[in-house]
């Protein structure tokens, strides 16, 4: 079995906690994690973005996609949408695509925002969009998993989120980082399944 990718983008720091936590919970499992990320895209008014990251995780290749096992994705939320860097990036998978290379592996979405009503769940929704055209099997986060009945912050059943009531301090509650957890684990596990 390949590694499971855990492909994020984060301006503020709490997507990538996230990721983090889910990449916690795929390797609880026995699995190898693998995290990526993807640059920011231009706005019109900013140079060209590096190509090579100067610090934290590395930028996602094809390659990284190709050898991975499953996917769980994740993108703050852009109203109500994945990040323009995170949709940039989707959109250069075409050859992928023709190819079948992520046909029957397991996919799970993960988001943040900074209000309780921002738009996380239609967001989580818009990113399971590219891995239904890719043929992926959505993975979500079953109510089986006790923090999703009592979580005041993040947590949907259509995956783990964070909200930071308007504040770009990147901590996740006890719920937020129990729920990512599961979630990575529920990926791993149908990951091995599917393998």
């Amino acid at each position: 079995m390949g590694p499971v990718l855990v492909l994020y983008y984060s301006l503020h720091g709490s997507t990538r906690l996230l990721a983090n936590k889910i990449a916690q919970g795929i390797e609880a499992e026995g699995a190898d994690a693998i995290i990526r990320t993807v640059p920011k895209v231009s706005d019109g008014f900013s140079e060209k973005p590096e190509t090579i990251p100067t610090e934290g995780d590395m930028y996602v290749t094809h390659e990284d996609i190709k050898h991975c096992s499953g996917i769980a994705l994740g993108s703050p939320t852009r109203f109500g949408n994945m990040s323009a860097a995170m949709k940039y990036f989707w959109d250069s998978t075409a050859p992928l695509w023709l190819s079948g290379e992520l046909n029957g592996k397991p996919g799970c979405v993960f988001t943040s925002s900074s209000s309780l009503h921002g738009g996380q769940e239609s967001t989580l929704l818009s990113m399971m969009f590219p891995l239904i055209h890719h043929g992926m099997l959505i993975v979500s986060l079953p109510y089986s998993v006790p923090q999703l009945h009592t979580t005041r912050s993040g947590g949907t059943p259509y995956g783990p989120s964070h909200v930071s009531f308007g504040n770009n301090e990147a901590t996740l509650s006890d719920d937020e980082s129990a729920l990512a957890i599961a979630m990575g684990k529920r990926l791993a596990i149908t990951a091995k399944k599917l393998g």
